[in-house]
């Protein structure tokens, strides 16, 4: 038995001993206490390596797919003729930014006078003078504004002296956005005896300035809608009641969703309110009657 097991002990050292020396090659050269390194494939240097790059996608802003704004068609108005406006009333008003329905028109994001000024300035629109040439307000789009003009008008000129030449040159001021926090629209409500509908039409919208030297707010220009609808039709409002609205400016005023009041109405002397009534809130008293006024007509247009 200790026989067996001596011989079955050898066996294994022996086998042992085998598996530790490497496989020579036949005609390869020894070499004694040296690793054996593992062989590279040779590259050809014919080949470049082509290396795609990923090209890195911007993240979504959101979790919705927002609707592009441009590609809205605008709703044209329905044609108007004279013989079928049976009634029709002018009425001028303000919109005052300083009240919350408003504060939309002077987001940072998106306000009315940088679009206005930004139309003005490439000519893609063209402002009037709120002055005729007796230097009376006007409103009538009888006196176009090149767009320098409009712009200084907009911003204010401030005098600079040259005292080497020892002369002084008047210069546009730089613009401030927010120093504009009126706007007064001109509109008509007009019933149209053909569609059976009573409906007001923005004519023009002027964006207002406080001059300090009367203490009032006075136009620096008028933009006549029409011109200016197709521009502000894709220009997005911002809604601070719902994010993902898609509201341009366009349908701010088409649907009426502004607060404003009445300072003039069309009458024989061409007043305002305020060049009739000096109290400000018995003036306010009859912007609200003369605004019940309007819709009371159309109330006794209708039999029920």
């Amino acid at each position: 038995m200790k026989r067996i097991l001596s011989i079955a002990v050898l066996v294994l050292s022996t086998g042992f001993v085998f598996a530790q020396t490497p496989l020579k090659k036949k005609g390869a050269a020894t070499t004694p206490n040296r690793t054996v390194a593992n062989t590279v494939t040779p590259v050809d240097s014919t080949k470049k390596l082509t290396v795609k790059k990923k090209l890195k996608v911007p993240p979504k802003d959101g979790f919705y797919a927002r609707k592009d704004i441009d590609s809205t068609e605008m709703v044209p108005f329905a044609d108007v003729r004279e013989e079928d406006v049976f009634y029709a009333k002018r009425i001028w008003r303000e919109i005052d930014l300083r009240d919350t329905v408003n504060s939309a028109l002077k987001s940072p994001k998106s306000r009315l006078i940088d679009v206005l000024i930004s139309a003005v300035k490439s000519e893609e629109l063209t402002a009037y003078s709120p002055f005729d040439t007796l230097n009376n307000e006007d409103d009538a789009f009888t006196n176009p504004l090149t767009a320098d003009t409009a712009l200084m008008q907009a911003a204010g000129t401030v005098e600079v002296t040259d005292s080497k030449a020892g002369t002084v040159k008047t210069v546009a001021n730089d613009l401030n956005p927010d120093s504009f926090l009126k706007f007064r629209i001109k509109e008509d409500w007009i019933f149209d005896v053909k569609r059976s509908i009573f409906e007001p039409r923005i004519v023009g919208i002027a964006p207002m300035k406080f001059i300090e030297s009367s203490k009032q707010w006075q136009p620096v220009f008028w933009v006549s809608y029409d011109e200016l609808r197709p521009i502000i039709a894709h220009k997005r409002l911002i809604n601070t009641n719902n994010d993902a609205s898609s509201l341009s400016f366009d349908d701010f005023f088409l649907r009426r969703l502004f607060s404003s009041y009445i300072v003039k109405e069309s009458n024989p002397g061409d007043n305002k309110l305020r060049d009739i009534i000096s109290d400000p809130r018995e003036r306010l008293m009859e912007s609200e009657r003369i605004k019940k006024s309007v819709l009371d007509y159309e109330q006794g247009l209708w039999e029920y």
